[in-house]
């Protein structure tokens, strides 16, 4: 008896708790449990059309609708809006024109306004739709008109009397907005607020009305069919508005479909707990209510079930493949929220199968709806197991999608594949896991953080296997063999710093433990633990990485978009990791240096590890005095053993940020750096009077070799002018070249000592307060010889003392150019003026060493580099990027004349793929420096090029090329025709003079005449003007001939003679997937232009065209032998109609919202509109009727809206849609190959990124 009494408390409680959650406090609308069903009112209006089962109300409200006194004083989250109650309550008013002005401006006002409560607002409406049932519904129906965006009105007798298609029909023809925008497409606060707003409003109306109007047959009976008929209009706005509308409405009729589902089976339970009872203690009046409760329930929830189903079934089996990709995904979103709210319900293939589907939409915002969704149901463990058959049929598609080209949708789909690894029993396979370890790697620096996210939880998971296994308490150590191994078996052991940033943020602790790191390192080898030779390279290269990103806090290079400002809290975990970071390496890192010392790679990344010190610590205490002589007595060891490169340009750096005058070291340092340079400058000068005599044997040359080599890097780091090297050098250099005899080893360190030596001399005396002119006509007289045996070194045959000389050469000019003196008159003399020998000898270099191709390189390069394959052609590729980078700077710099450009600008095409970027950036600068002389400069390179096909060997082949290169020069001169006008003039003038030239009257036409086939060109960027000015300056030449290419050349002229004034015509190599406003039918516009008309007129397009080649000459003979080829008519192009498509996607089909579709219509579209607009401008106002206008306002609104039109499915695919199984349905899966990494530059692939060099080039 006990036990009954707790259990029926107890399910009292639960009752009480679970009416607690569904109802809100002080609601207008309790909970009636009715001892009998809703008796049907009568009809008093009259029976309406069978347009949809609602039921009509009568002229008095049911007194069971009567609200009670609200309160005095309601809690509110705004300002209460007092517009609906300053009006009266009986649903609008009359005006003249007979319609019935309703008040939805006031719900519609408040929602857009988000002031006011919106609990308020719906209290409002629904105690006026209690008094006057129609015209509360009128209301709300005009409220969600508004909420479209059109200013139609719903009345009274078009609710009765009409249909749900003629009531829509009706309003799209009074949709008169001028902008295709509507609410919940425009973009700022207050459109986002509105959108909020509007969700809420759904929401709270449908949580106020579930426990009555939810259920009265007439309310929601009525907007729902209401919002099917619009969610399926030809017009965006409709189709998009009512379609959220309805998803949302949705989504709070599942909320309630769950809280009425939770009633029922307390009420259940609560029925068998009393049937159970004995006959003396069953409570039978209780027991009735009971039951009464229970089928009333029962009968919400079938009520409840139907109007999910008519959402489900009449709008979101329709929409979810909508054109619009907004639409698309808030059907997914809202899906999604329905399956974790009732996954009693839509947990099933039935549902999850469209956002399986869904994840192959061409659009991201579809696809990371959907990648969001699965992310959700996938956190929660108790859906793992009903999920299993859908994660196992879409798995491959999500692993793939982790490759996806939109870089969010990456993330997140790694971010669920992640979620499936720790959820799901099986998770991923070891091969898919190595599908995503690559991506810690990738640029993004997102997508690599969700990937080390994935790598970290793997590495642990393998990590507690082996300590559960071994029973070693060393996880640190563990995690970190781990790691190496990683690193070492993937393919970019050169981006160790990349995978460090990637699990910075999760396994920042690991990767800290500088102690563990260094004991690894310094343990014998003889050790069963020890590390291999390529676990401690991979090792170290770790540590260092960590070490920097500890000490600096900013990711690498290519993962920083911006520049981001440390937090407070960020600076002090910096400072205290350098610290640490300072103190703890001090001591070791010599030990390590040398264990490590004649390991190359390993020492030049330890070598990097002081740079990250805080060298601010650093006392006069004889512990850190001993640890300072310690690391620098081991640096000078090193430099004395070792001579390579990397390794002694590393020991430079760090050689130059220990002597920095502010650290108390620095004079230690500079001590110890200074007696090590001392000692290679004496072995260097004991052998010089041998070299320069020739006596010297191997070992002498070697040892100097050697010294120089050394000295000349740390010349580049550290100011050695003190140590008198350059005549020593110099002398040298004129020797080597002089006799030719002379090794490479000893050219190219004598070059770079002389060099620096001039460069450090010309800082000293900037910095000087006094200028010595004794020492400026000294440097000025040691630069021009510099710049006489740079100019020798040129024409050697060795491939490094040539490189070598012209980029010192290039950064010699650059420096002593006279731009560099302006504003210091005292340094006038030492401005440096290139004569014509050296402007020649160094354009000889470019055009014979950087425009040429690596296999078209005679013999002497194989002695020039012993690099083979991918390695050697990318050294060899940023090598000249590297030259023609200093070249172009000489240019712009004005050291050089700006038309040397035009033995540049002539390889814009040929060699865009190596040096585009350089190129398109130097053609940039000199448009700023000087636009008619850049165009002077663009019509010499063409002239040039035009001169070299005067052989007849050459093909018609070269002289299309020819005109490539003239189109993208056209492209360059950008959009603002007017700012152009005068350059592209001169550039046509020089044109035709160059074309015109040689011409002999009555003995054929001018050999140069072809060039105007080039120049055509650029006729379209001209200005009306112009193009009358340039024929006039044809007929004033007098040219006798009539030639094809003088024909065709005034043609192209005169396609925009027609022209209005000031008009500039659009251009004809315009892409045709130009962006374009939506609606433009303003008269005059340039999308008011067809484009036929500089198609059909100008027969430049239809033209066979000539060929070109390259050439350093500027002159030659005339074009010989080149024929003039038969023109064909020319046809414009023909724009096709466009007409939706009617068809219906299968399942497996995309919805269509590419680019083609979107540019299909445009066309088609732009012609229709162009008529409309010159009919309505030609007719005006005096002969059209209002008819007319609403039809063609229709007409523009339905074209403005064909291209993002849905795709109908066909009634025999809905009937299968209705009874199909719950199985998931074969979906072909879409290539990815338009999906790929984005990784950090690797100087081993076969295709290239380089790192810019135009930052530092155009400084």
């Amino acid at each position: 008896m006990d036990m009954e009494q707790l259990e029926d408390s107890a399910l009292e409680s639960s009752e009480e708790e679970l009416s607690e959650d569904v109802s809100e406090s002080g609601s207008d609308f309790e909970v009636q449990l009715k001892s009998k069903k809703r008796m049907k009112q009568t009809v008093a209006h009259g029976t309406l059309p069978p347009k949809r089962p609602r039921r009509n109300v009568s002229d008095q409200s049911s007194s069971s609708l009567t609200p009670p006194a609200r309160s005095s004083s309601p809690v509110q989250k705004g300002p209460r809006c007092t517009s609906r109650q300053q009006r009266g309550r009986n649903g609008g008013e009359q005006e003249e024109g007979g319609k019935e002005h309703t008040t939805a401006g006031s719900l519609y006002e408040a929602v857009s306004s988000g002031r006011c409560a919106l609990a308020t607002v719906v209290s409002e409406w629904l105690e006026d739709y209690k008094q006057d049932r129609e015209a509360g519904l009128l209301e709300l129906i005009n409220f969600l008109v508004q909420c479209c965006g059109c200013r139609g009105v719903v009345s009274k007798e078009m609710l009765t009397s009409m249909q749900n298609s003629d009531i829509i029909c009706q309003l799209t023809k009074e949709f008169k907005e001028d902008s295709a925008a509507y609410p919940l497409s425009s973009v700022g606060p207050q459109w986002r607020r509105f959108r909020e707003s509007l969700c809420e409003f759904v929401a709270q109306l449908v949580r106020r009305c579930q426990h009555s109007l939810l259920y009265d047959d007439f309310l929601f009976s009525t907007l729902v069919p209401l919002l099917t008929g619009l969610a399926d209009s030809q017009v965006r706005a409709f189709r998009h508005t009512s379609t959220f509308i309805a998803m949302k409405l949705m989504s709070a009729v599942v909320e309630v479909a769950v809280s009425v589902f939770a009633q029922i089976q307390v009420t259940n339970r609560r029925c068998e707990l009393e049937k159970n009872k004995t006959s003396e203690h069953r409570a039978t009046q209780k027991l009735e209510e009971l039951e009464q409760s229970y089928s009333e329930l029962m009968e919400h929830q079938t009520e409840l079930c139907s109007i999910m189903n008519a959402i489900f079934k009449g709008v979101f089996v329709h929409r979810y493949r909508d054109r619009v990709p907004e639409i698309r995904a808030v059907c997914m979103e809202e899906l999604g929220g329905w399956v974790l709210t009732n996954s009693s319900v839509f947990l099933n293939d039935g549902y999850l199968k469209y956002l399986g589907w869904m994840l192959h939409d061409k659009q991201p915002v579809v696809r990371l709806r959907c990648v969001k969704a699965l992310q959700r149901l996938h956190e929660e463990k108790e859906f793992i197991g009903r999920l299993e058959l859908f994660t196992s049929r879409f798995k491959e598609r999500m692993l793939n999608m982790a490759l996806d080209k939109d870089a969010e949708v990456a993330v997140e789909a790694v971010k669920l594949l992640l979620l499936i690894h720790k959820n799901s029993e099986d998770g991923l396979s070891d091969e898919e896991c190595t599908r995503v370890f690559p991506l810690v790697f990738a640029i993004h620096r997102g997508l690599a953080s969700a990937a080390g996210s994935f790598l970290y939880h793997i590495l642990c998971t393998e990590v507690d296997k082996i300590i559960e296994e071994i029973g070693t308490e060393k996880r640190h150590e563990t995690f970190l063999n781990l790691l190496i191994n990683f690193f070492i078996q993937s393919k970019y052991h050169e981006h160790g710093e990349y995978m460090l940033d990637s699990l910075w943020d999760v396994a920042g602790t690991e990767l800290r433990d500088w102690e563990t790191m260094t004991s690894l390192l310094l343990q014998e080898r003889d050790g069963e633990d020890a590390l291999g030779d390529d676990e401690e390279a991979a090792l170290i290269e770790l540590m260092i990485c960590a070490v920097r990103q500890a000490a600096e806090a900013t990711p690498p290079v290519s993962r920083t978009h911006g520049k981001k400002n440390l937090t407070m809290k960020d600076k002090k975990i910096q400072t205290q990791d350098r610290r640490r970071i300072t103190t703890h390496f001090t001591p070791l890192l010599p030990q390590l240096l040398s264990k490590y010392s004649a390991d190359v790679g390993k020492v030049k990344c330890l070598l990097r590890a002081p740079l990250y010190f805080d060298l601010s610590t650093y006392s006069s205490n004889g512990h850190s005095e001993k640890s300072v002589d310690r690391l620098l007595s081991v640096v000078c060891e090193i430099v004395e053993k070792l001579t390579e490169e990397s390794v002694l340009r590393e020991c430079a750096r760090l050689a130059s940020a220990l002597c920095t005058e502010p650290y108390a070291l620095s004079t230690r340092a500079h001590r110890a750096f200074s007696q090590m340079l001392d000692q290679q400058v004496e072995r260097f000068s004991a052998v010089h009077s041998d070299l320069l005599q020739g006596t010297a044997d191997d070992d002498e040359v070697y040892t100097a070799a050697s010294s120089l080599k050394r000295i000349s890097i740390f010349s580049s780091c550290m100011d050695l002018s003190s140590w008198k090297l350059f005549d020593p050098c110099f002398a040298l250099l004129k020797t080597g070249v002089q006799s030719m005899g002379f090794d490479k080893e000893l050219m190219v360190p004598a070059l770079k000592c002389t060099a620096f030596h001039l460069l450090w001399e010309r800082k000293k005396i900037s910095d000087s307060p006094t200028t010595n002119k004794a020492e400026v006509k000294r440097l000025k007289k040691e630069v021009r010889s510099f710049c006489i045996v740079c100019q020798s070194c040129l024409s050697l045959g060795h491939a490094q003392v040539r490189d070598q000389a012209f980029m010192l050469l290039c950064d010699v000019l650059t420096v002593f150019s006279a731009g560099s003196v302006k504003g210091s008159p005292e340094f006038k003399h030492l401005a440096l003026v290139p004569d014509e020998t050296l402007r020649s000898e160094m354009a000889s270099f470019v055009l014979d060493y950087i425009f040429t191709d690596p296999d078209d390189e005679d013999n002497n390069s194989g002695e020039e580099e012993n690099l083979e394959g991918e390695v050697g052609k990318i050294t060899s590729l940023q090598l000249r990027r590297s030259q023609l980078a200093a070249y172009c700077r000489l240019i712009l710099c004005g050291v050089l004349e700006l038309y040397a450009a035009s033995d540049i600008f002539k390889y814009y095409s040929k060699f865009n793929r190596d040096y585009g970027d350089i190129i398109k950036e130097t053609l940039r600068k000199s448009k700023i420096i000087s636009p008619v002389q850049c165009a002077k400069t663009v019509c010499l390179s063409l002239q040039q090029m035009f001169t070299a096909l005067g052989d007849e060997q050459h093909t018609r082949q070269e002289f299309v090329e020819l005109r490539e290169v003239a189109r993208r020069h056209a492209m360059s001169f950008g959009i603002n025709l007017h700012l152009i006008r005068k350059p592209l003039l001169t550039l046509h003038q020089d044109g035709i003079q160059f074309a015109l030239r040689g011409g002999v009257e009555g003995n054929g036409s001018p050999p140069n005449l072809a060039f105007l086939e080039v120049l055509s060109e650029f006729s379209f960027k001209l200005m009306r003007q112009d193009r009358q000015q340039l024929l006039e300056y044809l007929k004033q030449a007098g040219v006798s001939v009539r030639s094809p290419w003088l024909k065709m050349y005034e043609r192209s002229l005169q396609s925009g003679a027609a022209r209005g004034p000031e008009d500039p015509p659009p251009s004809r190599t315009a892409s045709p997937r130009a962006k374009r406003p939506r609606r433009s039918s303003r008269p005059g516009s340039v999308r008011s232009v067809t484009e036929s008309s500089l198609l059909g007129d100008s027969s430049i397009g239809q033209l066979a065209t000539p060929m070109l080649t390259s050439t350093v000459q500027r002159k030659g003979p005339g074009l010989q032998g080149l024929q003039a080829s038969e023109h064909g008519s020319a046809s414009a192009g023909s724009i096709r109609a466009y007409s939706p498509d009617r068809e219906s996607l299968q399942p497996s089909e995309q919805p269509i919202s590419e680019r083609e579709s979107e540019d299909e219509f445009e066309e088609s579209s732009l012609q229709r509109k162009t008529v409309s607009s010159r009919k309505r401008q030609a007719h005006g106002s005096s002969s059209v009727s209002g008819d007319i206008s609403s039809q063609l306002d229709l007409l523009s609104l339905i074209e403005e809206d064909k291209d993002e039109d849905e795709i109908q499915e066909p009634e025999e695919e809905e009937e299968e849609e209705e009874e199909e199984e719950p199985e998931i349905e074969e979906f072909e899966e879409e290539s990815d190959d338009d999906m790929s990494m984005a990784l950090p530059t690797n100087r081993h692939s076969s295709h290239p990124t380089f790192p810019s060099i135009l930052e530092e080039l155009f400084d």
